[in-house]
């Protein structure tokens, strides 16, 4: 029970902590409810059809399907957020100013919706297909099924409860700061998941390693720990990054950060 409970817990605490960001992020967008739900439906339904042909995924890809899954799963995500991030540069000022003269919803396009649609699935997927094979190791090793269930079920609320703490802390963030800091969380994100993206890329022997491991601060957070989950899933915290790592972590926030900047300064030449 304790190791379905530790696994599900980790897994699930990702995946909501990346929800929460995104539920906070898209605040006073028209329906972002009903997109982010779905979006958990969708990548809780793709997790399982993964994990099932995961074998075959990997056969085909010469044995390294996995790293390379997760490595495009990831990049994905990083696209996905990175372009609701722009978008937000272009309109945040106008919802923040909405929410603060109304305090009610504002219905602005559709392609933004889509990418925090896309985004949840992704997060959603990735883990849950990870809990998937998990939890199939688990019961390889003769753990009884019930004891799966109950360990399964208390990690999972673990993790929910974990990420909709967090969501409560963003939405008490003031309006006249919430999208400068929600955009800042979403960036970090992003970049966390580049980084991650790089270190499987590398593992699949699609990019070169350039140099193992630049630092180590496990002695200080272990990566393996509540802290350094969260950490790693909210701004990739690593305790032994590669280089080649550190240049994509770099690479995605000049990118996106860059994108953003040249939004706001077309955005102040209009207006």
């Amino acid at each position: 029970m304790l190791a379905s409970a530790i696994i599900v817990f980790r897994e699930v605490l990702e995946a909501a902590l990346v929800v929460a960001v995104i539920l906070g992020a898209t605040k006073g967008l028209k329906g972002r409810s009903a997109w982010v739900g779905w979006g958990i439906a969708a990548g809780a339904l793709g997790a399982v059809v993964v994990a099932a042909f995961m074998d075959k995924i990997s056969q085909a890809l010469s044995g390294v399907g996995q790293p390379i899954f997760e490595a495009a799963v990831l990049l994905a995500a990083v696209l996905m957020l990175g372009w609701h991030n722009v978008w937000m540069s272009r309109h945040g000022k106008r919802i923040a100013q909405e929410l603060k003269r109304l305090g009610s919803e504002v219905n602005l396009g559709s392609k933004s919706m889509t990418a925090i649609f896309v985004a949840t699935a992704i997060a959603v997927l990735r883990e849950g297909s990870e809990i998937v094979l998990f939890l199939y190791g688990v019961a390889a090793n003769g753990a009884g099924a019930w004891s799966i269930v109950l360990g399964g079920v208390l990690g999972l609320l673990g993790g929910v409860a974990v990420g909709f703490a967090l969501y409560l802390g963003i939405m008490k963030i003031p309006v006249r700061h919430f999208f400068r800091v929600t955009g800042w969380m979403i960036l970090l994100l992003a970049a966390g998941m580049a980084s991650q993206a790089a270190a499987f890329l590398n593992q699949a022997d699609l990019l070169p390693s350039i140099r193992d491991s630049v630092w180590n601060t496990s002695w200080l957070l272990s990566g393996q720990s509540i802290a350094g989950n969260v950490l790693k899933t909210l701004v990739g915290y690593t305790p032994d990054p590669s280089a080649l790592q550190l240049v994509f972590y770099a690479g995605t926030i000049l990118a996106i950060g860059g994108l953003m900047k040249l939004v706001q300064e077309k955005q102040k030449e209009r207006s």
